[in-house]
């Protein structure tokens, strides 16, 4: 395999499992390249390359100009080279590279460790969980889509403060309908079926809110109008034909505040099931974001 020959396994060189001294060929995310110049004048590339399993510091000291039109940061790459100990750290010495095509970015990106197809049968088992007609004529219709299903499935929840990677937005989903199906146990006045069906879709937006290659990315839709709103376009256009104005509008309510009241008119919830889900997200996003960044984050 070379790099004008993009379709050998990409996992054939996981970063986890290299070690110094041996020669690499494999296919990465390159997540820095930086044009530098050592101390008697000549150019370098700096690089950082990255799959699943971790990253690794990469150098181009020869041809390296020539090197560095044939990628970009952002790529998915060909690389073939040696792995070196440089101050104690592994470091792989890049003899040929080039942008690969045709592969998967999805390969390079963090991904769940939770099974998607389990998580799928929660979010399914959850809409089940509403009865009031009109909502779950709107979860059915959703969950009916499958270009939106698979980028439910596919997006991350956040690009780095909790639930940031693939398969994010569905754990996350499924962990705050639940909590909102236990606190309807413990409190009968909530609302049920508004607050687990506006549970299920408060994220919504994030499925348009994101771009895949060797980093998690942003969309225009999602630079410009943030997830809140893009879920609010999608739900009213879902919504159309199915939910009544009372509906629809506590639902969107629900949606739009569920990061604090600050996000509402008035800044004060109109809702009790408002104030819960925005609690309820608080709990799940909070209680991960430390999982994964420590408490201090």
């Amino acid at each position: 395999m070379t790099p004008d020959d993009p379709t050998g396994d990409p996992t054939m060189a996981a970063v986890s499992a290299l070690r110094a001294g041996q020669d690499v060929v494999g296919v990465f995310a390159c997540t820095r390249k930086d044009r530098l110049m050592t101390r008697n004048g000549s150019p370098y590339l700096a690089l950082e390359l990255r799959d699943r399993t971790g990253t690794l510091p990469a150098r181009a000291f020869q041809n390296a100009d020539a090197l560095a039109g044939r990628f970009e940061r952002g790529d998915v790459v060909q690389v073939r080279g040696r792995v070196e100990r440089f101050r104690e750290e592994l470091v792989l010495e890049v003899i040929e590279i080039a942008r690969a095509e045709e592969v998967d970015p999805g390969h390079f990106l963090p991904t769940a460790y939770r099974d998607l197809d389990e998580l799928d049968g929660f979010l399914e088992h959850l809409s089940g969980e509403v009865y009031d007609a009109a909502y779950q004529q709107l979860l059915a219709s959703m969950l009916a889509d499958a270009e939106l299903r698979a980028q439910w499935r596919r997006a991350p929840c956040t690009r780095g403060s909790h639930h940031s990677y693939l398969g994010g937005l569905l754990e996350h989903t499924v962990a705050v309908a639940t909590l909102a199906h236990e606190t309807c146990q413990l409190h009968p006045g909530v609302n049920p079926d508004l607050l687990i069906c506006a549970a299920l879709v408060h994220d919504i937006g994030r499925t348009r809110e994101f771009t895949y290659g060797a980093e998690i990315g942003v969309t225009d839709e999602g630079r410009l109008l943030g997830h809140m709103a893009i879920g609010a376009r999608m739900l009213t256009q879902a919504a159309d034909g199915v939910l009544d104005e009372g509906r629809l509008l506590a639902l969107l309510h629900c949606v739009l505040g569920h990061h604090g009241p600050s996000s509402v008119p008035g800044g004060r919830f109109q809702s009790v099931e408002a104030l819960t889900l925005f609690r309820l997200n608080a709990v799940d996003a909070g209680v991960k974001g430390a999982l994964e960044h420590g408490l201090g984050a």
